[in-house]
């Protein structure tokens, strides 16, 4: 009687919305490298679960935000590591994969690497940004490092950590030429006029600090500009209902509040007011002008201003190695301030056309097939492991 080998077992960890797209990209591709039998599980997102993946605790337990915000959740989030830990040290996976939640999963990665089982981490953190000094605990937690920005290897390399350059899944998904006018038909939305797509975040926290500022911003481009229309996606029904106040309070505004549908939304815009965030991403890829904000709590803010060193926070800035669209954060970001950068974003054609050859630039270069390409590296460590060919 011949014994069938065990089945292959991946564990993956992902903690916020963008690491649940990064995963579910990462199920896809690996789906087609390795046996159909091989199981996937551990915390993940709604997009990771239709693909097959066993959510042992949903993915919401780890999203929180800033420093401040996080400490009355470190207890549980704590739990839930040292329990998930427990699990893998006791059943030791094939590999592990952490997606992005670099401060849940470093911690975890080390101690399953220092017990012997490979680890993979999709996502670099931001190095090159701020928190520098992660590097080293990226050297001793991580295996193998999955990055979605092309200039981020050679850091990693220079410090002992095996990189893999494999773009980033979200320029895969976005055609390199948006249609506009029929994500405007799609949506309900005139074809011709102005339209300004506003996305003040998905967290009662975002809302709660930028919500009343991106409104009163749109009620003075309203009145600057009355034919303008808005458009504003609202994730789940719990974020509609905590954006009905601010609607409320604004009953003139030209506004249409879809559900979900962000990406839609945002190819219906000539411009977009966005707060910071891979959406800004999604925004260039759509090829937009756009007004990049953020507040968030005073401490918070004092923290990452001290250990930043990047001038941008934007993701479309980073990439270009300069300011290519405005930045208007915290104090500044007042809805007088936001309104005149976002009005002057939608009406200066010479910058759209600027914009459209800087962000189809940034398209090709980060359009490389991630789903096979991080496959191809996770299954080759899973393969090295189990001793396969």
């Amino acid at each position: 009687m011949t014994l069938q080998p065990s089945p292959l077992r991946v564990a993956m960890v992902a903690g916020e919305p963008s690491g649940d797209l990064l995963a579910a990209s990462l199920l896809d591709g690996l789906a087609s490298r390795l046996p159909a039998a091989t199981q996937y599980y551990g915390i993940g997102g709604p997009r990771m679960i239709a693909a097959g993946f066993g959510a042992h605790w949903p993915m919401e337990k780890l999203t929180v935000r800033g420093y401040v915000e996080a400490l009355r959740h470190i207890p549980e989030i704590l739990g839930i590591r040292n329990e998930l830990k427990r699990q893998l040290l006791a059943e030791p996976p094939s590999v592990f994969v952490g997606v992005d939640a670099p401060d849940f999963n470093f911690g975890l990665e080390h101690a399953l690497r220092e017990a012997g089982i490979p680890t993979v981490h999709f996502v670099c953190p931001s190095i090159w940004a701020w928190r520098g000094g992660r590097i080293k605990k990226i050297a001793k937690a991580v295996d193998h490092m999955l990055c979605v920005f092309p200039f981020e290897t050679a850091l990693l390399e220079k410090a002992g950590v095996a990189a893999s350059y494999v773009g980033h899944p979200l320029a895969d998904q976005i055609p390199l030429e948006p249609d506009t006018l029929g994500a405007r038909r799609a949506l309900g939305l005139a074809e011709s006029g102005p339209v300004i797509a506003v996305l003040p975040g998905s967290r009662r926290s975002e809302i709660d600090l930028i919500g009343p500022t991106f409104f009163a911003a749109m009620e003075m481009m309203q009145h600057q500009e009355p034919s303008v229309r808005f458009v504003m996606p609202a994730a789940t029904p719990a974020l509609r209902a905590l954006l009905q106040p601010l609607v409320d309070a604004h009953p003139g505004l030209l506004l249409t509040i879809t559900e979900g549908q962000s990406q839609l939304a945002m190819t219906a815009a000539d411009a977009i007011l966005v707060k910071s965030g891979t959406v800004t991403l999604e925004a260039a890829l759509l090829k937009k002008p756009m007004v990049i904000s953020y507040k968030v709590p005073w401490l918070t803010g004092q923290i990452m201003r001290r250990q930043g060193y990047l001038p941008y926070v934007g993701l479309p800035n980073i990439l270009a190695g300069r300011f290519v669209v405005p930045e208007i954060l915290q104090h500044f970001a007042t809805p007088q301030a936001l309104a005149e950068a976002t009005l002057k974003q939608l009406r200066d054609e010479a910058n759209r056309r600027t914009l459209k050859e800087i962000f189809t630039e940034m398209h090709h270069v980060l359009k490389q097939n991630t789903a096979q390409r991080a496959a191809e590296v996770v299954a080759s460590v899973v393969e090295q492991r189990a001793g396969r060919p």
